[in-house]
């Protein structure tokens, strides 16, 4: 692997910088970035080695498409216009559905893998760029078959040696899925930020009673919005559903506290607690 393009040198895209230079010391890294500031951060802290734009990866071995949703679906085309027969492209974004209709008919739709790494943290930009972001984490594949075997191969080479955890989904229920464990997550978080702050005029009292509870649930309001936004636009269907189901159980709860009903309370909290059964299988 000598010619390696990250288009978005964030977390994601960062991240991946920094272990495909641990992993192929003798590759070259080329950023590409909207953002100059950040073209300029990830080269002072190694993370790239030289800047590029679009119109150079013709001579690229593995382009990485790590920027927002609705970004990846203005540029894709071009990018396969412009790649070779041999090049291999990874798209790594949170949605997946219309980003596989756009190229489907695509001539080179054969040279793009459509993954998400479930390995996001509330950071961004390059300098939330770590090594060793993937190891152990899981890697959705969507429609597999549509890319050519070699090309395949090359991408689970690199992906085991990443450390990840590797899942094959259309991208329909990979869609549906993950509105429920994860866009869901982010609402949930933003909202909560949303209601404190308004509630809680005085920052230093947010700051001073603030546990470790709040700020675990809290922590993905500070998730970049940018990235954020279009991902709640893209799987819109999928988010309204899981909203519908959430408040349904909010609103449930909120009438078990009205009728003094903490039995039953105690009991939804109690069938809840199974979810430590579930994550504690993908620890």
């Amino acid at each position: 692997m000598k010619n390696v393009y990250i288009i978005g040198i964030g977390l994601i895209g960062g991240s991946m910088a920094l272990d495909i230079k641990r992993l192929y010391p003798k590759s070259t890294i080329y950023g590409i970035d909207s953002d100059e500031s950040h073209l300029e951060d990830a080269f002072e802290l190694n993370i790239i080695d030289k800047k590029a734009a679009i119109k150079d990866i013709s001579n690229a071995d593995l382009v990485i498409l790590s920027i927002p949703v609705d970004a990846s679906l203005e540029i894709v085309g071009d990018v396969l216009n412009k790649i070779s027969d041999e090049t291999l492209v990874i798209d790594v974004g949170s949605t997946k559905r219309l980003f596989c209709e756009l190229i489907e008919n695509h001539p080179k739709r054969r040279n793009l893998l459509a993954t998400h790494p479930i390995a996001g943290t509330e950071h961004s930009g390059p300098k939330a760029a770590v090594l060793g972001l993937f190891e152990n984490k899981t890697n959705i594949i969507c429609e597999v078959e549509k890319t050519a075997f070699k090309l395949q191969e090359r991408a689970l080479k690199l992906f085991g040696e990443l450390g990840m955890r590797i899942r094959y989904m259309n991208p329909v229920a990979h869609d549906k899925h993950i509105a429920y464990v994860s866009h869901l997550s982010h609402i949930s978080s933003f909202m909560l930020g949303k209601t404190v702050i308004e509630k809680e005029k005085n920052e230093r009292d947010i700051f001073d009673m603030a546990g470790s509870g709040f700020e675990s649930t809290v922590r993905l309001a500070k998730s970049s919005p940018e990235m954020w936004t279009p991902i709640f636009k893209q799987n819109k269907d999928n988010v309204l559903e899981t909203l519908d189901e959430y408040i349904a159980n909010l609103k449930q709860f909120k009438i078990l506290i009205e009728k003094d009903d903490f039995d039953a309370i105690y009991h939804e909290m109690k069938d809840t607690n199974h979810i430590k059964q579930i994550l504690k299988g993908i620890e």
